[in-house]
């Protein structure tokens, strides 16, 4: 409950005067259509964006269905694309990554790319990631950033959400800037 409270009072200043932290920035990667998606929303919508990996069993599984609810919680405010950037881009191709992510949301963008493409995304959002182990069941398990980045139209980081919360703490940090945009 305090992060909670420590990042919905962080939401008043961060709307005021931009977020306070220097992150995020221009990437260009690969849709599940083979399309070329940037930060920015083709449509200029918010974007709720997570770094992961679509069959995860660890925090994916219990961040993306995390997102799905927020966007549709969010629904009747403003459109709120879901987007995952993968951390596994053996694991998720162009051809596998849209049916694992549709799963949890028929909206989902799941972003792949080439090794340095991605690195470009995972510098600009500080996201590191690891190979913990390998399960042999399921392949390597990575660590990986946890929080979920709200970001607008144009692809600006306007706050953070953990993972941790549930989904009306999530909407609560979310809301105010879905509602200043109108």
């Amino acid at each position: 409950m305090r992060l909670a409270l420590a990042f919905a009072l962080m939401a008043g200043p961060a709307l005021a005067e931009g977020f306070p932290f220097n992150i995020g920035g221009p990437f260009a990667l690969t849709d599940q259509r083979g399309e070329t998606r940037t930060q920015a929303d083709p449509d200029g919508h918010f974007q709720l964006l997570f770094f992961g990996y679509a069959n995860c069993e660890q925090i994916c599984s219990a961040a993306l269905p995390m997102m799905a609810d927020i966007v549709d919680e969010v629904a009747e405010t403003a459109k709120v694309k879901p987007v995952m950037i993968t951390v596994d881009p053996a694991r998720d191709t162009v051809e596998s990554i849209g049916a694992d992510l549709e799963y949890y949301h028929p909206e989902f963008v799941g972003l792949t790319g080439t090794e340095d493409a991605l690195q470009v995304a995972y510098d600009a959002f500080s996201v590191e990631r690891e190979v913990l182990f390998t399960d042999p069941a399921g392949g390597d398990v990575l660590a990986h950033g946890s929080f979920l980045y709200l970001l607008d139209g144009a692809g600006d980081v306007l706050t953070l959400i953990p993972p941790v919360m549930d989904v009306d703490q999530a909407v609560g940090i979310v809301m105010p800037y879905l509602l200043a945009a109108k």
